[in-house]
């Protein structure tokens, strides 16, 4: 039984994850199109990025290349992770 509820947490971690950087890329898309040049627009969608890659793996049969692979992380991402943790938060 607490296997299976670390398994349930990990998941919905994964999700809100996933889901707040979506959240997070569409309304910093829609600062940059909607907001004037200004402190706060350049505030809102400043952001760090972090990458990995690429991965090459070569097998005999299979060969394939991933990456590189780019997390971009700034306020409006970090609002989206909030918000779709509250809201899953309620849900769950």
């Amino acid at each position: 039984m607490l296997d299976n509820q670390r398994r349930l947490s990990a998941a919905r971690l994964t999700w809100t994850l996933i889901l707040g950087f979506f959240l997070g890329g569409l309304l910093t898309h829609l600062t940059e199109m909607f907001l004037p040049d200004s402190a706060a627009r350049t505030f809102l969608t400043t952001s760090v990025s972090a990458s990995v890659g690429p991965f090459s793996m070569d097998l005999v049969a299979v060969a394939f290349t991933l990456g590189p692979v780019s997390v971009y992380l700034n306020v409006l991402t970090l609002v989206g992770i909030f918000v779709v943790a509250l809201v899953a938060r309620s849900w769950i």
